[in-house]
């Protein structure tokens, strides 16, 4: 989950300026699969199972946009990437999209050359310790180390929070979240930190995750969610309104129980038209007409997906907070279908 910053800005910029492949959905179908880069493992968010089968929140948006595009949620090559490899994998062409708990920054979008296409969760950073430290709050870690993922925005955070509060500490630089989560719990460092829904992730899987604390602290934004490439417009909305078809269903009551009853035709204009029972949205796309339905048919709406990933009834046990619905006060939010 870790978002790096700089990873080479010339590298990044050198193979895009080589050439954009423009025409991803031409590839995508002519190869019969999706290339999704993900995390190498977090917990709710990506991360196989016994099965060797990718599930969690961010694989969801994956297997909406091979659903929508392929009609098989399954057909997706999932690209276990890291921090430092994620946005080389993408600007050369290896993935076709990446959905790893990416930030959305001013440096990516428009330095790097990267289309966000939407937040699916709305996050900040966080410090976590082991309770027997006694620490309360992340103003009392003077002189601590901390295990910080180099070369991420992570990192540049860290050194402003210590900087702005006048207190030191001594980093631990680590390449992997699996590599912070093995040197935390073997004590080579007092605090970890990095995305508060990772640390949320990462302690569910403690053999005691009581013995170990979320400070109170966020210390900054991280508006997280799937990016494509520069350059091709067609691709980047089909990723784009699979993820509002996800949120627009949550919103309207749309249901991976009720989907097949509503596609046969309701009556509520928006909900016909994001099923294709109504107007031409898929063609608009290059898709079928029933593209949302086939995505919504993966695993549900965006709060399901939540819900069953990541959700309060799960180990990681995450409220909705910023991530509900605009109208019970969260950010979640899409543009209307029409």
């Amino acid at each position: 989950m870790k978002k790096s910053v700089f990873l080479g800005a010339l590298t990044v910029a050198g193979v895009i300026a080589g050439g954009v492949q423009a025409a991803t959905l031409d590839e995508v179908k002519s190869r019969g699969k999706l290339n999704c880069g993900v995390t190498t493992g977090v917990p709710g968010f990506a991360e196989p199972d016994a099965s060797g089968v990718w599930q969690g929140f961010d694989v969801a948006v994956c297997r909406a946009v091979a659903a929508a595009v392929l009609g098989d949620g399954n057909a997706v090559e999932f690209v276990p990437t890291t921090g430092k490899t994620r946005f080389t994998a993408l600007a050369s062409g290896e993935i076709d999209m990446l959905a790893r708990n990416t930030t959305w920054t001013f440096s990516r979008d428009v330095d790097l050359k990267f289309e966000f296409t939407g937040v699916n969760y709305y996050d900040g950073q966080g410090f976590m310790v082991p309770k027997e430290l006694g620490v309360a709050s992340a103003k009392d870690l003077d002189g601590a180390t901390v295990c910080i993922q180099t070369g991420t925005t992570t990192e540049l955070n860290l050194a402003d929070f210590f900087r702005s509060n006048n207190i030191s500490y001594e980093p631990v630089p680590i390449e992997t979240g699996a590599e912070a989560v093995q040197q935390y719990l073997a004590g080579a460092c007092d605090v970890y930190t990095t995305d508060a829904s990772a640390l949320a992730a990462q302690r569910a899987n403690f053999e005691d995750p009581s013995a170990h604390v979320l400070l109170p602290e966020i210390v900054s934004k991280e508006p997280l969610g799937p990016l494509v490439r520069h350059g091709d417009n067609e691709w980047a909305d089909i990723v784009r309104w699979t993820l509002n078809a996800m949120i627009t269903a949550e919103e309207l009551g749309v249901t991976s129980v009720n989907l097949e009853e509503l596609s046969a035709g309701s009556d509520n204009p928006e909900i016909n038209r994001l099923l294709g029972t109504e107007g031409d949205l898929g063609a608009m796309l290059g898709l079928e007409a029933d593209w949302a339905k086939n995505a919504l048919g993966v695993a549900g709406n965006y709060g399901e997906v939540f819900e069953k990933n990541i959700g309060a009834a799960t180990p990681i046990g995450l409220a909705r907070g910023l991530n509900a619905q605009w109208t019970d006060g969260g950010l979640i939010y899409s543009p209307p279908f029409r």
